[in-house]
């Protein structure tokens, strides 16, 4: 595993409005090295394409492809124990003052002591006040 993917980078790979310089070789890098996402990442992903799509951004077969070809990619779900996995993001998003949704994918790049690909703002900050590597620069 190289990294720690967020929602907001992976979406952005597929809109050309929301790219960043930093976000080129990012898939090819996920393609070469892997990265892990919490469970919850796949129904983020689903239901920002699934917006897009209700926006008029892109059709259906756009959302249904962008999907596939991240099945394809080397992305490992991460699965800790539901019952406890909460926990440390909840400490996490108080500390941050982020989601706690945010803070399951700063959790994650902690425990595994990966780097974590994020273009939102505020996560980035916290992973950075946490010790944990960025790999995107936010617009």
């Amino acid at each position: 595993m190289s990294l720690v993917l967020d929602a907001s980078a992976a979406l952005a790979c597929f809109f050309v409005d929301e790219r960043t310089p930093d976000l080129h070789g990012l898939l090819a890098r996920i393609a070469d090295d892997g990265c892990v996402v919490p469970a919850l990442w796949w129904f983020e992903v689903a239901n920002g394409l699934t917006v897009a799509l209700r926006r008029r951004r892109v059709p259906e077969a756009f959302r249904d492809d962008a999907l596939i070809q991240l099945e394809t990619l080397p992305i490992t779900t991460d699965r800790p124990d539901a019952g406890v996995a909460w926990r440390p993001a909840l400490a996490l998003a108080d500390r941050y003052g982020l989601t706690v949704y945010d803070a399951a994918y700063l959790d994650l790049a902690r425990r595994r002591g990966l780097p974590l690909a994020t273009l939102d703002r505020q996560l980035a900050e916290a992973a950075r006040a946490a010790g944990v590597e960025t790999l995107l620069t936010p617009p």
